[in-house]
């Protein structure tokens, strides 16, 4: 089945990131990780508005107090009201910085923040540098502050989601083209018991997932053209075409959960891909979930 794809927003992300969701709103927060900002689409007007940081933005999630997001940045994450535009620090600082840096994260069911690392590719004027195999650790900060590894040895630390039961964690590993799954306790937070989910997928390298009602992972294929819909089984039951070839994340939005947001990104596209770097946007049957809050508990 052919699916219709729209251009909701020709932004013009060099790497467009970190899409969420807030119900609230009505309006989805993503960044643009060699701009150094983040973006709100609101949904009924169409309109975008953008708010410019001092270094890159990597992940945006919704926390347990309304109006207040948690941002991760290339070095450490902050506090971000919005409306007001107000910054603070959290307390996590990414050792090694500027050697490495933060990329994709995302809250857990328990209300956990998990965010893997990465050899810092983002030179300081925004454009883009060289990744390298081993350098990232998955790290999980409780909403306590404690923080944690959990996985060593990352390339591009990518794709966190958690099944609709938060039985399963998924993660994966651009460089590796390796998508992988965890046991995860809601109990306690913790995951175990690892093994491989999707490897070797010859359509790109997986980048950004959101995860459905059903139990399928939406892999966004960076280099690859398409959107990967991966049964709990680890089996490809569907490709998505996409009009550009960097495909970065996605998210489940809009009132019923039931449009697929799809951020793109503009480096190493190809010639001839104006609106590389726009949002997309999807109709789907089956609805995604609500978005995890830091600091709460599904």
């Amino acid at each position: 089945m052919k699916r219709s794809v729209t251009c909701v927003a020709p932004v013009g992300d060099k790497c467009g990131e970190g899409a969420v969701w807030s119900a609230s709103e009505q309006a989805l927060y993503w960044s643009d990780i060699n701009r150094f900002l983040v973006h709100r689409y609101e949904e009924v007007s169409g309109s975008v508005r953008f708010w410019l940081f001092d270094e890159p933005v990597v992940a945006v999630s919704l926390t347990d107090e309304p109006g207040r997001l948690l941002l991760a940045l290339a070095s450490k994450l902050v506090w971000w009201w919005p409306e007001a535009d107000r910054r603070e620090d959290h307390g996590f600082r990414l050792p090694g910085y500027p050697r490495v840096r933060l990329n994709d994260g995302r809250a857990d069911p328990a209300g956990n923040f998990w965010v893997g690392s990465m050899k810092n590719n983002v030179l300081p004027d925004g454009e883009l540098g060289e990744a390298a195999e081993g350098e990232g650790i998955l790290y999980r900060i409780t909403p306590d502050g404690a923080v944690s590894e959990w996985r060593h040895g990352l390339g591009i630390s990518n794709t966190l989601c958690w099944s609709p039961d938060s039985s399963t964690f998924h993660f994966a590993d651009t460089l590796a083209n390796e998508i992988y799954a965890f046991d995860y306790a809601m109990a306690d937070g913790s995951i175990s018991n690892e093994r491989t989910f999707l490897a070797d997928f010859s359509r790109g390298s997986p980048d950004g997932s959101a995860m459905d009602s059903d139990g399928y992972l939406w892999n966004c294929r960076f280099g690859g053209g398409c959107i990967a819909r991966i049964s709990p089984a680890g089996t490809v039951a569907e490709i998505i075409e996409m009009p550009v070839t960097n495909i970065t994340t996605c998210t489940f939005g809009g009132a019923d959960l039931k449009t697929l947001y799809v951020t793109t990104a503009s480096i190493l596209s190809k010639p001839g891909e104006r609106l590389a770097g726009s949002l997309y946007a999807l109709k789907v049957d089956t609805s995604g979930l609500v978005e995890n809050r830091f600091g709460g508990a599904a």
